[in-house]
């Protein structure tokens, strides 16, 4: 009797363990501070966290198959561009298995456009910010870039100036445009998500045994990359961390939860990349982006438009794609394809490229200390407007 209590009460403990885990949403608070620290952990490893690098090394693959490209880009299977992005669609999946929150979601026609729109425009953002909102923003930032404080500036700009849009469309387009719901399975059949938190195991034990794979090929450090991006996933997919909602929601509804959360994920990126970069472990220039101040401001603007309309930012959009939303799967799509070719195109040209910007290394002109203060003092800022319009309303757009 005591033996079946016991083996009872562990049963209990090891459910609610998992609920905790698998089942309830994390703190957002906590995702900030995870993916600042993840951040650190990645660049220690090899390089910094990106998305729209994998995207587009996944456009530019597709391109030459099809041959618009002739020059063969590097494998999607072995470039560290690609191996974040695929670890964090590997993650985001395996995550929603494991929570029951998979299954495909269909949108209605204009959602569908929205998605077309909203993709190509991040895309061409991207394309010209040297990044997305991570890339071009919160890993810039933390590299101690400028052009990441120009996009950010785009992003607050192009966001405001999508949910203006996303207002007009609901006064003048007919209702009922919404996202498509979840449908619901019929009483008696078979219920799928029964057997999703099984599927996600064996998803993550793959993603290990690849990791494994890699390691035995030689290529011991994409194996780690794809390890940190599958860990990204499952950190953005659990405490449904989204950069669209630092941007819009203080424009939207007022809520401050994300913004504050991105400062306190970036100011504790901004210190573990000071601290490599300062003790020259990991190079000065690395991911200090050719793109201030056009670059990063203009296309900051394109890509905050875009992620608004699309309703997933970069990484927001992949790892939706991973919990099977299919509107996000045909953004991530357009975005894979606008940013190669929008690239390609500023690549083509010694002019178009020298007018996205220039790199500013910002401890070249400030020391480190000095831009850790003044990048720290812009992020209290930030969080501490963000809180206070939470509180009065003061730039909530209203219909």
């Amino acid at each position: 009797m005591n033996e079946e209590r016991n083996s009872s009460v562990l049963g209990g403990i090891l459910r609610r363990g998992y609920a905790a885990v698998f089942e309830e949403n994390w703190p957002v608070w906590l995702g900030g501070v995870l993916l600042g620290i993840m951040s650190i952990i990645t660049f220690a490893w090899a390089r910094p966290w990106g998305v729209a690098g994998g995207l587009r090394n996944w456009g530019d693959w597709f391109f030459n198959l099809v041959g618009l490209y002739s020059r063969q880009p590097e494998s999607p299977w072995i470039s560290t561009n690609s191996i974040l992005t695929l670890g964090l669609l590997w993650g985001a999946f395996s995550s929603a298995l494991l929570s029951r929150q998979f299954a495909i979601r269909m949108a209605p026609p204009l959602e569908i456009v929205k998605g077309i729109v909203g993709g190509t425009f991040m895309g061409v953002g991207a394309a010209m910010a040297g990044g997305c909102n991570v890339g071009g923003f919160y890993s810039a930032l933390s590299a101690l870039s400028f052009s990441g404080i120009a996009m950010m500036v785009g992003l607050l700009v192009g966001a405001y100036l999508g949910l203006r849009y996303l207002y007009w469309e609901l006064e003048h387009l007919p209702s009922g445009a919404g996202g498509g719901a979840l449908s619901e399975k019929s009483e008696g059949r078979f219920n799928w998500r029964d057997l999703e938190p099984y599927a996600g195991v064996l998803v993550l034990l793959a993603a290990v045994a690849v990791a494994w794979g890699y390691s035995l090929q030689a290529y011991t450090r994409v194996g780690g990359l794809l390890l940190c991006g599958i860990a990204f996933g499952i950190i953005i997919q659990r405490t449904r961390f989204c950069f669209v909602r630092g941007f819009r929601d203080p424009f939207m509804t007022g809520d401050a939860e994300v913004p504050r959360a991105i400062a306190i994920s970036l100011m504790i990126s901004i210190l573990g990349f000071a601290a490599l970069k300062w003790s020259g472990l990991r190079g000065e220039m690395v991911y200090v982006s050719r793109a201030f101040w056009f670059g990063g401001l203009v296309g900051g603007i394109v890509f905050g438009m875009g992620m608004v309309v699309a309703g997933g930012c970069g990484s927001g959009s992949v790892w939706r794609a991973g919990e099977g939303h299919v509107k996000l799967m045909i953004a991530v799509v357009c975005f894979c394809l606008s940013t190669s070719l929008f690239k390609a195109w500023i690549r083509s040209s010694e002019a178009l490229t020298a007018f996205m910007g220039n790199r500013v290394f910002l401890p070249d002109y400030l020391s480190y200390k000095g831009t850790v203060i003044i990048l720290f003092f812009i992020l209290i800022v930030y969080y501490l407007t963000a809180t206070w319009n939470e509180e009065t309303d003061r730039f909530t757009v209203e219909i």
